[in-house]
């Protein structure tokens, strides 16, 4: 892969800027950011975003995230590291982001519905529209780590 960026910000700096601006906005919801960050560090692993991935990464050791839940976050349904919110918000996250593959159960929208409020579904699910749609761009643009 070449190393050299092909620089979609400046090329497109009003679209850029609306999807900053989008994302920025999930930053002072009501969604935990270090819950947010792991979202967003999960679905870049989905997604094989490089880019993403150490920036996730990066801002949630900047949180103070455990070394045993970000070994662990690709697997998480195995670790014992993570609340049963988190759980729950993890698999909205995949359910969400795999959407090719199925529609999102209307019992696990249920569920979350018994843990979080409206508003944070519906922040939740905004955040995970965004961090797919980086994802998608920094892939597709060849984004340099």
């Amino acid at each position: 892969m070449s190393t050299n960026t092909f620089p979609y910000w400046t090329l497109a700096p009003n679209a850029f800027n609306a999807l900053n601006k989008f994302t920025e906005t999930l930053e002072t919801g009501s969604v935990d950011k270090k819950l947010q960050n792991l979202i967003y560090l999960r679905i870049s692993q989905i997604n094989g975003c490089a880019y993403c991935t150490q920036l996730h990464g990066r801002d949630l050791r900047k949180d103070s995230e455990t070394p045993e839940r970000m070994d662990t976050l690709a697997a998480w349904k195995e670790s014992p590291h993570f609340t049963h919110d988190e759980r729950l918000a993890l698999r909205w996250a995949e359910a969400v982001t795999y959407l090719k593959d199925q529609q999102v159960p209307k019992e696990l929208f249920n569920e979350l519905k018994t843990r979080y409020s409206d508003t944070q579904i519906a922040e939740l699910t905004f955040a995970i529209a965004s961090i797919n749609a980086w994802n998608r761009i920094a892939i597709s643009m060849h984004r340099a780590v």
